[in-house]
C-alpha cells in the first residue's frame, strides 16, 4: 500500500514537473507568454466541469449498469437456489401445514398477481406465525435432502454477488443451520421435546424467509422475464394442481 502510494506521488510530481517544462519550452519558444498563460486559464476553467462529467455523471452511469449486472446475476443464483432446493423446502413446509389455508390459497394465485398483490403478499408473509409441527417423523428425509445439497448450499455462500443481498444471504444461512443442527444428531427419532422444540423454531425461521424470498423472486420474474414467470408459476408449489403442462 506504502509503496502504491508512494508511485502515485511520483508519478503525479513527475507529471506536473513535465507540464511545467513543456509550458516553458512554449513561452520560449513562441515568446507568447500573455497566450500561454490565457490558454491555461482557461483549461483550468473547464476542470470543474470536467470532474463534474467524469466523477459524477460518468462514474453514476457505470455504477448504475455494474448494479444492474451485479443483480442480474444475483438472481440468477437465487434462480438457482429455488430449482435445485427452494421449490422442494417450500413442498416439505406445505405438506407438513406449516402454512395456514388462507395463507395458501392467496400464494396458490401467483399467476394473476400484480406489482400491489406482490407487496401485501411479502407483508404478509412477514407478520405470519408459520405452524411448524409433525416433522419428528420427517426429520431424517429433510436431513438427507440438505446432505444432497450440500455443496450447492457452500458454493452459493461463497458466491460475492449474494453478500448484496442481505435477505437471501439470511436464508442461506438459516437453511445451513437446520443442516447443522439434524447434522450434529446421530438419532433423529428419540429427540427430547425440548430439543424437538428447538429445530422447530429453527424450520420456522427457514419457512418464513423462504417463503418470502419465494414472493420476491416470483416479483422478479414477472418484471423481466415474463416466460420464466409462466414456468415457475405452473410450478407453484402452494398450488396443489400446479403442472408444468401448459393446459388450454
Amino acid at each position: 500500500m506504502k509503496k502504491h502510494t508512494a508511485y502515485m506521488l511520483a508519478l503525479g510530481a513527475g507529471l506536473v514537473a513535465l507540464s511545467a517544462v513543456l509550458y516553458g519550452l512554449q513561452i520560449t519558444l513562441f515568446e507568447a507568454p500573455r497566450d500561454t498563460f490565457f490558454y491555461l486559464l482557461q483549461d483550468l476553467a473547464f476542470v470543474p466541469v470536467q470532474v463534474l462529467i467524469v466523477t459524477v455523471i460518468i462514474e453514476r452511469i457505470l455504477s448504475v449498469r455494474e448494479k444492474r449486472a451485479m443483480m442480474e446475476k444475483m438472481n440468477m443464483a437465487i434462480g438457482v437456489f429455488f430449482s435445485e432446493l427452494g421449490t422442494e423446502l417450500l413442498r416439505v413446509f406445505v405438506e407438513k401445514g406449516a402454512l395456514k389455508d388462507g395463507h395458501l390459497k392467496e400464494l396458490s394465485g401467483v399467476k394473476d398477481w400484480t406489482g400491489a398483490d406482490f407487496k401485501r403478499a411479502a407483508r404478509s408473509s412477514g407478520k405470519t406465525d408459520f405452524s411448524i409441527l409433525g416433522f419428528n417423523g420427517e426429520l431424517e428425509g429433510l436431513k438427507a435432502l440438505l446432505h444432497d445439497k450440500k455443496e450447492f448450499l457452500l458454493t452459493l455462500l461463497q458466491n460475492p454477488n449474494l453478500l448484496e443481498h442481505d435477505s437471501f444471504t439470511e436464508l442461506l444461512r438459516a437453511v445451513f443451520h437446520v443442516f447443522d443442527e439434524l447434522e450434529g444428531r446421530k438419532d433423529l427419532k428419540g429427540l427430547t421435546e425440548a430439543d424437538l422444540k428447538h429445530i422447530e423454531g429453527d424450520l420456522k425461521r427457514v419457512c418464513g424467509l423462504l417463503v418470502t424470498e419465494w414472493i420476491f423472486y416470483m416479483k422478479y420474474l414477472k418484471k423481466s422475464y415474463p416466460y420464466l414467470f409462466s414456468m415457475a408459476a405452473r410450478k407453484n408449489p402452494f398450488d396443489p394442481g400446479a403442472s408444468i403442462e401448459v393446459k388450454g
